[in-house]
């Protein structure tokens, strides 16, 4: 016989009580149970006499009280977007900074970036601060400009050394990721990009309770065109609809491979069942675009430098092009406007 799970709690108990921890009951609940995490528990008349009476009225009850704070926090945030898989190894982070310096490149757009991957936070290197350190003050945390108009929040900034492992419970990662939102000074954005770890947990959960006061603009969900990544992506696609998170669109990342020598295209991952077009499809989400595999990505990440002033005419560069065009679209921007001359083109 099968070994099966214990018995999972409700989505919607999840979702609207991510980080409280449920009380530990003595007994079981009574048939009229009010629910140990609702307002009434422990004072409802249902309770009376229950052995877990007690347990249930001191447990913690209500919104989280720095939600508003948060809210406070920001409001002159005019664009928050998430960037989300369910899949390791796809190119979130990435992703993420290849849009912030898409924005960036408009002088007049202030663009941040909020690393909430607890344990791998790869956006430092990648923006080619790493080395930097947080300075703080009586207004909070200064997050740290990659460039004028480019602020960056990582845990990296807080480790002793860069090789350190972060080695954390769920509680003390929704803490972090509570600072980074309600302590940071911000300011005025006119995006602030959230990469996330894979999976459909802790940060996931932390990130859209205490965003969904102020507004989440929606999800990029990225995705490599094996069906491999894609049993993934459905699952983080799931999440977002049960959770409310508008999907901006798909992403396929690594969709062939180019020889910057000679122009060739190799499939790498093969797209046996439609790859991230024939999901946008199926599921009806909005295809951003395809970005083919490109090694001179990873040199650009690797040295802190952005992509698209090292290689402005590669086929890829071009397709991330195509990306942003799209996903300013989507959200009912005009990229006229809003990217420079010849940096939303197909």
């Amino acid at each position: 016989m099968a070994p099966s799970l214990e018995a999972p709690d409700e989505v919607k108990d999840v979702l609207a009580n991510p980080l409280k921890k449920k009380p530990d009951l003595v007994a079981p609940e009574p048939e009229h149970c009010p629910g140990p995490e609702s307002e009434q528990a422990g004072t409802a008349d249902s309770c009376a006499g229950c052995p877990n009476q007690q347990i249930c009225a001191s447990a913690p009850k209500g919104p989280d009280p720095d939600l508003p704070l948060i809210t406070a926090r920001l409001a002159d945030v005019k664009h928050k977007i998430l960037v989300l898989s369910g899949k390791g190894g796809v190119g979130k982070s990435t992703l993420t900074v290849q849009l912030a310096h898409a924005f960036a490149t408009n002088p007049d757009t202030t663009v941040g970036v909020m690393d909430t991957d607890i344990c791998g936070p790869s956006i430092p290197k990648m923006l080619g601060v790493e080395t930097e350190t947080i300075h703080t003050s009586n207004a909070g945390w200064e997050p740290v400009w990659a460039m004028d108009n480019l602020a960056v929040m990582s845990i990296q900034f807080l480790l002793p050394n860069r090789d350190d492992a972060i080695i954390w419970r769920g509680p003390k990662k929704n803490g972090l990721i509570k600072q980074f939102l309600k302590d940071v000074q911000w300011g005025e954005l006119d995006f602030l990009l959230v990469d996330t770890p894979p999976g459909t947990s802790d940060e996931h959960l932390s990130v859209n309770t205490f965003l969904k006061e102020s507004k989440i603009e929606g999800a990029v969900v990225v995705t490599t065109p094996q069906e491999v990544a894609l049993l993934d992506v459905r699952k983080e696609i799931d999440f977002c609809r049960k959770a409310g998170i508008k999907i901006l669109g798909i992403v396929e990342n690594m969709s062939l491979f180019v020889c910057p020598g000679c122009k060739h295209e190799s499939k790498i991952f093969l797209d046996h069942t439609g790859g991230g077009r024939g999901l946008a499809k199926e599921l009806g989400i909005p295809f951003l675009g395809s970005v083919p595999l490109d090694p001179r990505i990873g040199i650009a990440c690797d040295y802190g430098e952005s992509f698209f002033d090292s290689f402005p005419d590669s086929p890829a560069c071009k397709a991330l092009k195509g990306v942003v065009k799209g996903l300013v679209e989507r959200m009912g921007l005009d990229p006229e406007v809003l990217l420079p001359e010849g940096d939303g083109s197909a």
